[in-house]
């Protein structure tokens, strides 16, 4: 009887902890099918009028501007991010836990120590940097750090894992003539794909819900992604739209939950059948 008593007092708090994690989103998904009205200030859950016109209003856009185009602007940002921080930060993590050199500890360290700087400290300095070469209103500023291995966390990840790898793989593809190159591509790159996948997961649902990058270096409306277009239906000195807020926002969510579902999978899958066997 106590096994059983402790097994439904685990689930019952289980499933009170989920609710209390769910419930904001599924008030937004309720606020969604609520009139504009009835959205702030009510405390109910359940819309009492069922209307689908906030999804009408976020589907056609604002200012002029189809939802399409900040759904295009925030695809174009996380695709490009997540090639440039897989791609730079395994080639950093090759040479930092593959080769040695003069100052390799050094530079690992200060690699590492970036991670403890708060990124507002670097805000002035980098704007500063992205004005004067005239790249401010661009994606530039927010894409160059991702090819240029500026993710230490990513790099970190990518090192602790190339590190578990055999060192004996290497050296039997030194012996067969292979170079560097072919070692990172044939032999480490097929080997880190749990790492690969983590470090994609991460950042394409980080850039994704970016709002403060683009907040600083992008001006034009026609370029904002969808976190900084939302706050277009939001108006102080006129009427705020909420109602296509909640519906835009729910479409947002869409594509980061098809993409984590559909990478979880290869997760799981590499993790569990890239053991080495010898």
């Amino acid at each position: 009887m106590r096994p059983r008593l402790s097994t439904v007092a685990w689930h019952a708090g289980a499933i009170a902890l989920l609710a209390v994690v769910l419930y904001p989103i599924l008030w937004v998904l309720a606020a969604t099918f609520k009139p504009t009205e009835d959205i702030i200030g009510s405390l109910q859950l359940l819309p009492t009028r069922v209307t689908t016109t906030n999804y009408d209003r976020a589907v056609e856009g604002i200012a002029g501007i189809s939802v399409g185009r900040f759904f295009w602007n925030s695809t174009l940002l996380a695709v490009l991010s997540v090639v440039g921080t897989v791609a730079s930060s395994a080639l950093a993590a090759y040479a930092f836990a593959r080769l040695r050199f003069r100052g390799h500890g050094v530079m690992f360290v200060l690699m590492i120590s970036t991670l403890l700087l708060p990124f507002h400290v670097l805000i002035i300095p980098q704007y500063v940097v992205f004005q004067k070469l005239g790249l401010v209103d661009t994606y530039a500023p927010l894409l160059l750090g991702k090819f240029l291995a500026a993710e230490a966390f990513f790099v970190f990840l990518m090192v602790q894992f190339m590190r578990g790898i055999p060192y004996e793989l290497d050296e039997s593809a030194k012996i067969d003539g292979a170079g560097h190159w072919a070692i990172f591509w044939n032999i480490l790159l097929p080997l880190s794909r749990p790492a690969i996948i983590t470090t994609s997961i991460f950042t394409f649902i980080w850039t994704w819900n970016d709002f403060f990058g683009p907040l600083i270096y992008l001006s034009t409306p026609e370029k904002y992604p969808l976190p900084l277009a939302l706050q277009l239906f939001i108006d102080e000195t006129a009427g705020s739209d909420f109602g296509a807020l909640m519906a835009m926002s729910m479409l947002a969510l869409v594509p980061v939950i098809l993409f984590f579902l559909f990478f979880q999978r290869f997760l799981v899958e590499g993790v569990s059948t890239s053991g080495l066997k010898g």
